[in-house]
């Protein structure tokens, strides 16, 4: 016997007879012999209607009344979801976040969680009840239900799986597992059986949305195995685990992409101590995320360009912020766009092996693809190109490592 936690997501509740296609797939498990624990998400496109009435009703709102609001649609699909177990004889109760409770801060509209009591769910486990939970959200200090920020039903599930001590946490969703990139640009995109937590982290955050990157965080925090699988189909998924648990790693991974980036330049600022701390404590100021950073030095050494980007969203506020504090920065020009991509390769097998960037570099030469910023980790190398040659990048990049199905 398993405890297995089990996550769908919008597109898999989006109606009433998904919801009942959702009940039968947990019966299954439990016919198996395994405890579950169901986590949901609000049917498929009913968060966006309710973030629009509360923008409608005040663009200023008070995130208090907004968690309270945007909560309710994991409430209508957790109730339904243990009505469809019920009706075919599965015991089960749906439970909302401030039922069990799950305690977080006070940062509404994006908290994180701090703990979980699992005291009653352990009992009605054991007595071979499901338990229906409602993804997304908790409950504050001051009582106040707090949601967890978009896509936080992923970070619900890991988080209750940690706290059950569950086997595994089974995230379903409308894709059949993670791929060494996006099938939609690459046809020849293989499924991955297995991939370790810390690529999986490079994925989700450099423009993968299989998973949400603070649940890959908790799971790879708490050594949770999570399951990628889809709802629609039987075939298995794809499993995120511990390094140690894959045998043989492959170099590269998977080839991630992000069109949401915008690119900034500062053209000659002073060569001098401070200067890169100027432009970017005001950023930091205004929670403005910076991510690729290059800076180019003159030859007389008294002057340099500074190159950085920012999510695409953030691009007018950035540009705002540093024409703001062009006096204390004191460059000559500035410059920017957001027609860019940032194109990533991501492998633990990186580690042990070397010209794995020159592979990339001379790839994209080939294709006369410029690169235009470079970052790099343990695990993965980015660039920064024009977003017109995001295809043919991602299609190079994918054949050169040799990641193409047969």
């Amino acid at each position: 016997m398993a405890r297995i936690v089990m996550k769908f997501g919008g597109t898999s509740v989006a109606d009433v007879e998904k919801i009942k296609n959702v009940a039968r797939r947990v019966k299954s498990e439990v016919d198996a012999g395994n405890q579950v624990a169901v986590v949901v998400s609000a049917m498929s496109g009913k968060t966006n209607q309710l973030v629009g009435w509360a923008d409608e009703i005040s663009p200023m709102y008070d995130a208090r009344e907004y968690d309270v609001i945007v909560s309710s649609g994991e409430q209508v699909t957790v109730g339904l979801m243990a009505m469809a177990l019920q009706s075919i004889d599965v015991p089960a109760r749906s439970w909302l976040g401030w039922q069990i409770p799950i305690k977080t801060d006070g940062a509404h509209a994006k908290a994180r969680i701090q703990e979980i009591d699992t005291t009653e769910l352990d009992k009605r486990m054991n007595s071979g009840e499901v338990v229906c939970v409602a993804g997304f959200q908790g409950i504050a200090p001051d009582n106040r239900i707090t949601t967890l920020g978009r896509g936080g039903s992923d970070t619900s599930a890991v988080a209750l799986a940690a706290a059950l001590k569950a086997d595994r946490c089974d995230i379903y969703t409308d894709v059949d597992g993670v791929y060494t990139t996006d099938p939609r640009i690459v046809p020849k995109a293989r499924k991955i059986e297995k991939i370790t937590y810390e690529e999986m982290l490079e994925l989700a955050s450099l423009g993968a949305k299989v998973l949400q990157t603070r649940s890959v965080e908790m799971a790879m925090n708490h050594r949770v195995r999570v399951q990628v699988r889809s709802s629609f189909s039987d075939v298995e998924g794809t499993l995120v685990v511990d390094e140690d648990e894959i045998v043989e790693q492959e170099v590269v991974s998977g080839i991630a992409y992000s069109r949401d980036e915008a690119k900034i330049t500062l053209v000659k600022v002073a060569d001098k101590p401070g200067i890169a701390a100027s432009i970017f404590s005001p950023l930091a100021d205004a929670n403005i995320n910076v991510d690729m950073i290059v800076q180019n030095v003159s030859e007389d050494g008294k002057s340099t360009d500074m190159t950085f980007t920012v999510p695409r969203g953030e691009f007018k506020r950035a540009l705002q912020v540093i024409e703001g504090n062009s006096v204390n920065i004191g460059y000559k020009e500035l410059l920017s766009t957001s027609d860019v991509t940032k194109v990533s390769i991501i492998g633990v097998g990186m580690r042990s092996h070397v010209g794995v960037a020159r592979k990339m570099f001379e790839t994209l030469a080939e294709k006369g693809i410029n690169i235009q910023v470079i970052s790099t980790s343990e695990i993965k190398v980015s660039v920064l190109i024009a977003e017109e040659y995001t295809e043919l990048a991602v299609r190079a990049l994918h054949t050169a490592y040799g990641l193409d199905a047969e």
